[in-house]
Formats: C-alpha cells, structure tokens, sequence
C-alpha cells in the first residue's frame, strides 16, 4: 500500500509517499530541488517530520546546488546557431538532401554540417545530432576507460552513454557498471578523462572520502581544475515533470537514506 501527503517543515513543503519498506529515503529532485521522502508505512508524521529536520542542511545544500547549475537554452536546429563539439564552438548549417542519409560533418569553417532529409523538423534534427554525438564520445571513451582500468586494477563489466539531467557520469560499484552523459562530447577532452577516473575510482572507493581524493590527486593532480570547469559549462536544456507527476526512473534525484 502506497500513501501520500505532505508536509510543511519549516519553509519547505515536502511531499511524502508512504511504502512497505524498512528505510526512510529523502530525495531532491531537480530542477527546484523539490524535495520527496519515501518512508516507511509505520513511521508517523512527527517522525518524517523530525527526520527531515535532522536532514536540513544536506537539503538546503543539494537545492543550491541544483538551482545554480547552469542550462543551455533550447536549441532550435536552425541555420546559424551554436553548438559545440569537444568544447570547440560551431555554427550548424542544415542542409535538407531527398538523396543522402542523414549525417553530420566537421568543416574547416568551424561549420557543424547536418544533412537531413527533406521536411525534418527540429526533434528529428536534434536525434541525429545527438546520435552522432553519442558515437563520437564513445569512440573517445573506449581506450580511455580500457587505459584507466588497467592503471587502477579495477574490472569495468560494462559501460554505456545516456543523456542525463543532473550528473557527468555514475557508477553502479555491485554491478561494476559505468555511465557517461552524452552531452560530454560537446565538453573539453579534458573533462572527459576527469570523469571516466571519477567514475572508475568509484570501483575502488565507493564514497567521496578523504581517501577517494587522494587517490584523485595520484591519479590526475589537475583534476580540481576540470571539474571546476565542468561546474561552469552548462548541461543541455531539459523539459522536466511537473511537480507531483511521477518521475522517470533516469532523472537522478540526490538521494540519501535514514534507518526507520
């Protein structure tokens, strides 16, 4: 059985789904930082209530965090606008052919060249851009993560690229799994490589401790410098949920967790 209410904790309201589980959960969803507690159906209003209190820093934190974090505007796939590749700024040009398969070409003119077919309107035109992106990031990454790997002893069973709102990358260490946003291929090579590490050394120690940036510094001592540089390059536009829709399960609340 699955309830829901919500609550008013000092000036946040929170919404809160009870569920048959043991943990009580706290997540921040963007873009907001809308905040959500998954508790356990035991647990009463004055016990989510002091749970988020307990929690009211980190909230406040990951809401700052998410309401700075920087978004392009929407791209509109037309003749003259900017967009980047491997952090080089380009000027698309479209050109509409009934007789080639939609492609995209790097010209010495700094021009992103993007061949559709006749009639294609923006969604169409985006998906093959992004397709393309998506293939050259992974031919990027491949030798990265097989170099990387080997240097730190750790076994990457499997690793994909999925656009994603709110991170660079993720690590699943249990599953020995990686994951690589795709709007990296329109970052520096450098913010690449800082972020299959990042994710690789997760392998080796799950938490950000003291322990994991030692390691950082071994591994890449100018690793502050690219991620302050990631932290000033905006992630790609998104359309988002409206608030108290259910969210997809790749929308990346940060989350933590409190024992029932």
């Amino acid at each position: 059985m699955i309830t829901d209410s919500t609550l008013r904790v000092r000036d946040l309201d929170v919404e809160v789904v009870r569920k048959a589980i043991k943990n009580l959960h706290v997540a921040v969803y963007p873009p907001d930082g809308h905040v959500r507690v998954a508790a356990p159906e035991y647990l009463d209003d004055a016990a989510v209530r002091l749970a988020v209190i307990d929690k009211l820093a980190w909230i406040r934190r990951q809401r700052r965090a998410l309401r700075s974090q920087p978004r392009q505007s929407r791209r509109e796939m037309v003749n003259g606008e900017s967009h980047y590749v491997w952090g080089i700024r380009y000027r698309l040009q479209v050109e509409e052919r009934a007789d080639a398969r939609p492609d995209v070409h790097l010209t010495k003119r700094n021009t992103l060249l993007l061949v559709v077919g006749p009639n294609a309107d923006r969604d169409s035109r985006e998906k093959v851009l992004t397709d393309w992106h998506r293939q050259q990031l992974r031919m990027a990454a491949e030798p990265r993560i097989r170099d990387w790997a080997e240097q730190l002893d750790v076994e990457v069973r499997d690793w994909r690229i999925r656009k994603m709102r709110t991170k660079w990358g993720s690590c699943n260490p249990e599953a020995g799994r990686v994951w690589i946003n795709v709007e990296l291929a329109k970052k520096g090579p450098q913010c690449l490589n800082y972020i299959i590490l990042h994710e690789l050394l997760h392998l080796v120690e799950r938490q950000h401790s003291a322990r994991f940036e030692k390691l950082l510094d071994v591994a890449m001592p100018e690793w502050r410098t690219h991620r302050e540089e990631l932290y000033r390059l905006p992630l790609g536009h998104e359309e988002w949920p409206l608030r108290g829709a259910s969210y997809a399960r790749g929308e990346r609340p940060v989350t933590t967790s409190k024992a029932g």
